[in-house]
């Protein structure tokens, strides 16, 4: 069987990135210890109301400029406090834990890397640093029904 010249070049071209590709998520995961996140952090979503920190959602300061908000979203509104504002001087970290009572949501900080999804039954994390002043809105990213575009709430970074 003949292979056309330009033909054999393509097959290379395309064995050697596929090679390239797998070296590098070889690297990544195993050289530099990247993983997919696990859910393993539980809790049951029909107990959160008794369930610390659950039982008392809101912006907690645990250090100097770190802080801990706790975040529970359920139909069509994110339980951050008796207040939709939460304020933060500029330079403060804040650690996101949040979980779901009901469906499946999405939480992202706008114009920041604070991005997770909320499941029933499972508590996620992430952490960022808010080093300008201004206006960050929480958004569900994860459409969750008729009042979806109602899920918002504000993270105001003041100096």
């Amino acid at each position: 069987m003949h292979i056309h010249k330009y033909e054999k070049i393509w097959l290379l071209f395309g064995i050697i990135s596929l090679l390239a590709f797998t070296v590098t998520i070889g690297v990544s995961a195993f050289y530099m210890g990247n993983q997919p996140p696990s859910c393993l952090v539980t809790v049951d979503p029909t107990k959160l109301d008794t369930t610390a920190p659950f039982d008392q959602p809101g912006l907690k300061q645990v250090g100097e400029k770190d802080y801990e908000l706790v975040v529970v979203a359920s139909a069509f509104n994110y339980d951050v406090g008796p207040e939709k504002v939460i304020q933060v001087p500029v330079g403060s970290k804040i650690n996101f834990i949040g979980t779901t009572k009901d469906v499946i949501h999405g939480f992202e900080v706008a114009g920041t890397n604070a991005n997770m999804m909320l499941e029933p039954g499972y508590i996620n994390t992430v952490e960022t640093t808010f080093n300008k002043p201004g206006k960050y809105t929480i958004v569900c990213n994860e459409y969750c029904g008729l009042g979806h575009h109602l899920m918002f709430a504000t993270v105001e970074v003041v100096e």
